[in-house]
């Protein structure tokens, strides 16, 4: 009983997972991206652009240090639980 509710929590969770939300990462990285378009648009003088792009910068390096590093851990240990397969060995 206990495998079918997982199985089907598992299944409604997958399922259900809207796309654009898989790559917190990436969605991190364009919405910083779109924030310097925006500004940019608005932006007067050249300093306007330099705080502009200095901004972008920073919300970049948030990215990075926050979003980025959990996807990388999590696609690590994904690696890590897989098998290795022995190239030696035949089948």
């Amino acid at each position: 009983m206990n495998v079918r509710l997982a199985f089907a929590l598992f299944s409604i969770l997958l399922l259900g997972a809207p796309g654009y939300a898989q790559n917190p990462c990436t969605d991190c990285l364009k919405s910083a991206q779109e924030q310097l378009a925006q500004c940019l648009g608005h932006a007067i003088s050249q300093e306007d652009k330099k705080s502009c792009a200095e901004r972008q910068q920073a919300k970049a390096t948030v990215c990075e240090n926050a979003a980025c590093v959990i996807e990388r851990a999590n696609i690590q240990n994904n690696t890590d639980v897989l098998p290795r397969r022995n190239k030696g060995s035949v089948r």
